[in-house]
């Protein structure tokens, strides 16, 4: 039986630094590019799973010898999907948003194995934010860190000091649940190397 593989359909470094964390690395990191806008009769819970099980279609169609692994991380208020963030603007919008504000955090992840078979999980964390002050905005945006961050922030990082609490995943919030992802895979019959 030949060796079975395991492609990463993401260029996340984050999700890959996770996977590495248990000591799981992928054979091949092959980024899954697909249209990633929300419907509008979705919620921001079907987004996130529809849209890590479209980008493990995607890779999986590239590469069928192997268990694929996506993920797609949506950062909620209420039914509102805050942007992947790409500019100072849009970050200041989010932040002032989330200040002072309890929010979702759902995280879709999907695996394909060669034979066909997916599987598929949401997990949601629920986050609130200290209120922020115009200060701690400022001192945020000029780190650039939330920068291509979904809601604008990153946990892992500065902005773990803006967390008050935290209900859930914390891989999760980072952008993939290491126990929900290890289920998937053993689910369906990927054996750790």
């Amino acid at each position: 039986m030949p060796p079975q593989r395991l492609v990463l359909a993401s260029a996340s470094p984050r999700r890959l630094d996770l996977l590495r964390q248990i000591d799981l690395t992928p054979d091949v990191v092959d980024a899954a590019t697909i249209d990633e806008t929300p419907l509008k009769t979705e919620t921001p819970r079907q987004t996130a799973l529809r849209l890590a099980c479209a980008k493990a279609g995607a890779v999986a169609a590239r590469q069928p010898d192997a268990f694929v692994l996506a993920a797609d991380t949506v950062v909620a208020v209420g039914s509102r999907i805050l942007p992947k963030v790409e500019t100072e603007a849009e970050g200041r919008k989010c932040l002032n948003l989330l200040s002072g504000r309890a929010h979702r955090v759902l995280t879709g992840v999907a695996v394909q194995a060669p034979d066909g078979r997916t599987a598929s999980r949401l997990v949601e964390s629920r986050l609130h934010f200290k209120r922020l002050t115009p200060a701690e905005i400022d001192a945020y945006l000029a780190s650039g860190e939330g920068v291509g961050k979904a809601g604008g922030y990153a946990i892992q990082g500065r902005a773990g000091a803006l967390v008050m609490a935290i209900q859930g995943s914390y891989s999760a919030v980072v952008g993939l649940p290491l126990y929900e992802t290890m289920n998937l895979l053993t689910g369906l019959g990927y054996v750790r190397p």
